[in-house]
């Protein structure tokens, strides 16, 4: 049986056709490399059954795995490997770089493909990720200039019409998939696992040019389910810091616009509102779903963020606040795409 090769991180993964997760799709699922492809020699029910037998019988749950092992790889040569010429040169992992990644990686290489396999696997590459974000976010020569400001002032609209001016973001909300508030998540929305909100957070860090400026999004230590790894959380508190300004009913505008949801799933947003009783009271909630039930859009928003979101908003620079002061003011009139540009484009010319 040929020898198979492996490579150890940190590696070019540019070099490799493709790269292939041999691990059950529950785990692919909470984390997985990037651009990797899930091609499970043992679904979930087979691994725990195979690790069910191997505590009391090795030899027996080795056996099985071997055969669910290869009827699987016959699955994966007959469908997704199918077209795959003799060009095609596949990265492979597993838990360990294992058993699994190697028992496929070696049909394949009998096949005649150069397919090798990540050591240590999936295991190897988070501890490579986590330190080399560590180490990315903790080096001074990667500096943030952050926008602060109160909810609805349009911070991550403005991040992206940055980003389409040929600024370089981390859209720490997006990576998250969610807004960042308690209202934040949409209807039927996921948020990623927090080890692969770390892993598209590396991503993301490793594709920037410290040499240039670098814009991202004031938030809590907490984004829906989400934290933030402590290197970043320092990192944002040793930013520079811009506040956002948007007078109030455009603020309510605004958070009508980008929470669609708001209008067309009331049922939803009320049952996110029950998560402020203990804070708001039972009184306030019940006004607030008084208004929702009659569509009474603009006086619920403006009360949402009078009455909560104002209250709990710690400004930069205050005692309590991660961030330092702001070192300058950006007001905005509205949130048009006019205004955002030219927002953009001043904040561009500004660091």
């Amino acid at each position: 049986m040929k020898h198979v090769e492996t490579i150890t991180l940190p590696y070019d993964l540019d070099e490799f056709s493709e790269i292939i997760d041999v691990r059950a799709p529950g785990e692919f699922a909470e984390d997985h490399l990037p651009g990797a492809v899930n091609l499970p020699v043992l679904n979930d029910d087979q691994r725990a059954e195979v690790g069910t037998i191997f505590k009391s019988n090795p030899f027996k749950a080795r056996r099985l795995g071997a055969q669910l092992i290869s009827n699987n790889a016959a699955t994966h040569l007959a469908a997704y490997l199918s077209d795959k010429d003799k060009s095609y040169t596949p990265l492979l992992y597993c838990w360990r770089g294992g058993m699994r990644s190697n028992s496929l990686a070696h049909i394949l290489r009998s096949i005649g493909w150069r397919a090798r396999v990540l050591e240590g696997g999936y295991k190897a590459f988070r501890k490579f990720v986590t330190e080399n974000l560590e180490d990315s976010l903790s080096s001074s020569a990667l500096a943030l200039t952050v926008l602060s400001g109160k909810t609805g002032v349009a911070k991550t609209r403005l991040l992206h019409t940055l980003r389409d001016h040929g600024a370089q973001i981390i859209d720490l909300e997006g990576l998250a998939n969610h807004k960042g508030s308690v209202l934040g998540l949409e209807p039927h929305a996921c948020q990623p696992s927090q080890k692969h909100f770390e892993t598209l957070l590396w991503q993301a860090v490793n594709e920037l040019n410290p040499n240039q400026p670098i814009f991202a999004e004031a938030e809590s230590n907490r984004i829906g389910s989400l934290h933030c790894p402590p290197a970043l959380w320092q990192k944002l508190g040793r930013s520079t810091v811009i506040e956002i300004q948007m007078p109030l009913t455009q603020r309510a505008h605004f958070l009508l616009d980008d929470y669609p949801y708001f209008t067309v799933k009331p049922q939803h947003l009320k049952g996110l509102l029950e998560k402020l009783i203990k804070l708001r009271g039972n009184k306030k909630i019940a006004q607030w779903h008084e208004q929702i039930d009659n569509a009474n859009w603009m006086a619920f928003v403006e009360s949402i963020l009078n009455d909560h979101y104002d209250l709990v908003y710690r400004s930069a620079g205050d005692e309590q606040s991660n961030y330092p002061p702001p070192s300058d003011i950006i007001e905005l009139e509205g949130f048009s795409t006019p205004v955002l540009k030219a927002a953009a484009k001043k904040l561009i010319s500004r660091v």
